[in-house]
């Protein structure tokens, strides 16, 4: 049924080639274009922003914003990923009153 593994298969070549593959195939784009528009959820992620130094609390975050549009789209939603902007934010500002 499946093609045997090579035990000593490059991975990180492997990678490389299916992530051309899905640019130039434009994979993604096909995926979000193929639902239907009624079965929409649109995902607002919120805008980058200063806190200090990158730490785990930041890592979190970016998970929970990959794991749920993620889910939606497998469960046959078109998902719309949509990043926000925000050059006014609160630590933004703070960051230009110590400067």
């Amino acid at each position: 049924m499946f093609k045997p593994v090579n035990p000593k298969q490059n991975f990180p070549e492997l990678e490389k080639e299916i992530l051309k593959f899905w640019k130039e195939e434009k994979i993604f784009e096909k995926q979000v274009d193929m639902r239907p528009e009624e079965n929409k959820y649109v995902f607002y992620d919120g805008p980058p922003f200063i806190t200090g130094l990158p730490h785990y609390g930041h890592l979190l975050g970016s998970i929970a914003k990959d794991i749920i549009p993620r889910y939606q789209a497998m469960k046959g939603k078109k998902v719309e990923r949509v990043w926000g902007w925000d050059c006014h934010g609160l630590p933004i500002e703070n960051k230009v009153e110590k400067a």
